[in-house]
């Protein structure tokens, strides 16, 4: 067995009725309220940038084990009557952790697979390209405090691109929480998101998150995170 091979296996091993609608993607069965969607790509769509193999494990494997223990954790509880938009709304500092994590993890990447597509890279345009001037001066410098958002977020977690009234705001969230729910620092709706937990980079980047943020720039559907900032309340 070579050190890829093993790494894979490695890495495999390690990983222990509603979603999102508003975000288009239809679910297949599974058990409890809340369920796993087909990623609404290939897995090998955003090959060379994101590699097969991490996002198979990354939503077979990671996705689908948040989606399982959620639907343990909600069991008899007010919030298996709950959608998951209006559950990770009201994750506050009393929640449950398994429904904070675990809601949190279902939430982000079923949003993640959304803004992903094999057609995407570029620019935004419009509306939300000139938000985005308008905060950052340019695409360039938004790209550069992207950058740096993403590499500074310590450990694992999550780095966003939100609306707020009318204009945008970079910011980053730990492990699976997001700034829809009531304890973030900075709430706001989600246009863009990356997920920095090195289950989404490390067969194909190692350590080199960087270069995986770059990479990602490849990937991001502009049009869709365009609908987002213009649907947004």
């Amino acid at each position: 067995m070579n050190r890829s091979e093993f790494l894979k296996l490695a890495f495999g091993a390690s990983l222990g009725l509603t979603t999102l609608r508003s975000y288009g993607l239809s679910s297949f069965q599974a058990e409890g309220p809340f369920k796993l969607a087909p990623l609404p790509f290939d897995a090998g769509a955003l090959e060379p940038h994101i590699d097969k193999t991490t996002m198979e494990i990354h939503h077979d494997k990671h996705h689908k084990a948040y989606v399982d223990n959620l639907n343990k954790a909600v069991a008899g509880t007010k919030y298996a009557s709950m959608n998951i938009d209006d559950l990770v709304k009201g994750i506050d500092s009393s929640t449950p952790a398994a429904i904070r994590n675990n809601g949190g993890g279902h939430w982000n990447h079923t949003f993640f697979w959304s803004i992903l597509s094999s057609k995407g890279g570029g620019a935004p345009k419009g509306a939300l390209a000139e938000a985005i001037n308008r905060k950052y001066n340019s695409f360039d410098n938004f790209k550069s405090e992207w950058a740096k958002a993403a590499g500074g977020r310590f450990g694992s977690g999550w780095v966003w691109l939100i609306k707020t009234g009318n204009d945008v705001e970079i910011t980053s969230t730990p492990n699976q929480d997001n700034p829809l729910m009531q304890l973030a620092d900075k709430k706001g709706t989600p246009l863009l998101g990356l997920d920095v937990w090195e289950h989404a980079y490390y067969l194909k980047y190692q350590n080199r998150r960087p270069d995986y943020v770059a990479a990602a720039w490849n990937v991001y559907d502009w049009d869709k995170v365009g609908q987002l900032f213009a649907s947004a309340k």
